[in-house]
Formats: structure tokens, C-alpha cells, sequence
């Protein structure tokens, strides 16, 4: 908990305990459903939740957005981003149930009352807009961005498009995507070695 105060200041009372609740939740229900390596448990802030909050370090969602977690896994991005944003509308889509079980009963138990889930696959979902896709190291940005383009509104603001969170050396995915997005190395935000060749992608709609 320790590593977010350390670049967000912020936080509500409300906010700070959702948060510090956040990691024993996790554990009690990671040891029914493995949502999240054990190795990666005894990191849990800074690999996930730190992480997570990259977003909100360039992005600033207004009341009222809708934001898809596209492949939310065990709820990363969205679960944080949900705590940082409760005015933000985030509905977190994944294939695997049993990993939407676990978020719902996280958010449950935090009264997170600004998250929905849906056990679907982003290209099956019709007749829904959103202002942002978000993503978390789920597939290559070509796939990200055509499954992605078709749920996004038709408005320009700062934050609308897909933002994912990717690792590793991404030139040419990049160019086999055809996409042209905006890059932010994380360890140019974050000082911690965990970030060197982490990078937040930002694909304008």
C-alpha cells in the first residue's frame, strides 16, 4: 500500500481503504480460484495494483465515462482504476468465468458499485459504446485494436481509443499492427526496476 502513497497523494478516506483491503481479498480468494501467481502475491501492489494505476498517472476519465477492460483477468486494470475513478462507469469483460467470479466478489466486498462484468469475448459484444478500452498485457495490439475499434464511440477526447499496458520490446508488433499510438515508457513515471521496458500504448479512436 506503501508504493501507491508514494506517487498518489490523493487518495479519499474511502479510496484508501478500498485499497488496503484490496491485497487480502485477493489472497483469501486466490487460494480458491488462481487468479494471480503466489510469487506475484508478495508483490501484489507494485505488479498489480501499481501498475494498474499507470493509467490514471496520464489519463484523467470524466463522470459518467464507460471504460471496457478488455480480457480483465482478475479485474487489472479496471478493479484499481475503478477505486481511483468512482465516478467512471467500468465494465470488465473476460472469456474465463471463474476469473469474473473473483472480481465480482472482490467489488462486492469493497462496495465498488462502479463495476459491471460480462463473460463474453469483446467481439461478440453488440449494441454497447464505450469512451475507452483498456487492456492489460491480453493479446497483440493488432488483435487489441480491431476487436476494440467497433466498441468505441464516435467522440475525440483526450483519453478515448485503447489504452493497454504491454512489456518487452514492441517495435514490431507496433509495425505489423498498422496502428500509430502513443507510447509512455513506465519507468520514466515510476523509478521502480520492475517498469524498465513497460509501456503504456495509447491508440487514439
Amino acid at each position: 500500500m506503501d508504493i501507491l502513497q508514494k506517487y498518489f497523494t490523493d487518495f479519499t478516506p474511502k479510496q484508501t481503504e478500498q485499497f488496503k483491503n484490496l491485497q487480502a481479498l485477493y489472497a483469501e480468494w486466490n487460494t480458491k480460484i488462481n487468479v494471480i501467481s503466489r510469487k506475484d502475491m508478495d508483490h501484489f501492489y507494485l505488479h498489480h495494483v501499481l501498475h494498474s494505476l499507470s493509467i490514471a498517472t496520464q489519463f484523467e476519465f470524466n463522470t459518467g465515462d464507460e471504460v471496457m477492460d478488455l480480457g480483465c483477468g482478475g479485474g487489472f486494470p479496471g478493479v484499481p482504476l475503478a477505486i481511483f475513478f468512482p465516478e467512471v462507469e467500468f465494465h470488465l469483460v473476460d472469456s474465463i468465468r471463474k476469473k469474473l467470479t473473483v472480481v465480482e466478489e472482490v467489488c462486492a466486498a469493497l462496495n465498488l458499485l462502479n463495476v459491471t462484468v460480462s463473460h463474453t469475448r469483446a467481439e461478440d459484444i453488440k449494441n454497447r459504446k464505450f469512451d475507452t478500452v483498456v487492456s492489460r498485457a491480453v493479446a497483440p495490439l493488432g488483435n487489441l485494436w480491431r476487436w476494440s475499434k467497433p466498441l468505441l464511440k464516435k467522440k475525440h477526447s483526450a483519453h478515448s481509443g485503447l489504452i493497454c499496458l504491454k512489456g518487452g520490446d514492441l517495435a514490431q508488433e507496433i509495425m505489423e499492427s498498422g496502428c500509430k499510438p502513443y507510447i509512455w515508457e513506465l519507468e520514466q513515471i515510476f523509478s521502480e526496476p520492475y517498469f524498465q521496458q513497460k509501456f503504456m500504448l495509447h491508440q487514439p479512436a
